[in-house]
């Protein structure tokens, strides 16, 4: 259990020091769809599952943008506002269907058209949750940490108490159990404040 456990903390180690991308990494000026692909791609290349995965595709901006989803689209450029929004998708659809993002994100994108601090608006939005989710990272390594320690040393076997398929079993059983109550949390909230409010 010693190797495992090692790995298992390596694994946490690699996925809590992956960075989101920040207000500072992106350009300046606007950008073409396949510049937008090649940045996203290239910034949170660490968060692939495969070697072969994207990240950002034009089909994915196209079904965005067709779910209204982004801001429209000028000279087929894609503005500072444009990557943020794509930024928080790509965080949102990890989880949510794009109905409930779309949900979430339609208030904002329709502040654009009256609220001529918007841009501004978002940029605030988005850098508070980047710098809100900081500790996150910390808070959830210690958490996992513990959940391992806690089922390597526990007497949770009917058979073979130093059974490692089984250990591993029982942690990811319980990292789904964490997603499933946070993921129903967000749909709670999406559902009394956000679709509540699109209905009237």
């Amino acid at each position: 259990m010693e190797k495992i456990e090692e790995t298992l903390f390596n694994l946490i180690e690699k996925i809590c020091t992956t960075e989101e991308i920040k207000l500072s990494d992106i350009p300046c000026v606007d950008l073409y769809v396949d510049q937008v692909t090649t940045f996203f791609n290239d910034k949170l290349q660490n968060l692939k599952r495969d070697d072969e995965d994207k990240i950002l595709t034009k089909t994915m901006i196209n079904n965005y943008a067709k779910a209204k989803l982004l801001l429209p689209i000028k000279g087929k450029k894609y503005s500072k506002d444009q990557i943020i929004l794509l930024s928080l998708i790509y965080n949102l659809k990890q989880i949510l269907s794009i109905n409930d993002i779309g949900l979430i994100l339609s208030p904002i994108i329709e502040n654009f058209s009256k609220d001529k601090d918007a841009s501004s608006n978002l940029e605030k939005l988005y850098s508070t949750f980047l710098e809100l989710i900081k500790p996150q990272s910390n808070e959830f390594a210690q958490w996992l940490k513990d959940k391992i320690k806690l089922v390597s040393e526990g007497d949770f076997y009917t058979k073979d108490k130093n059974d490692d398929y089984t250990i591993l079993i029982l942690i990811v059983l319980i990292l789904i159990n964490s997603a499933n109550l946070h993921k129903r949390m967000a749909e709670k909230i999406i559902d009394e404040f956000f679709k509540n409010k699109s209905q009237k």
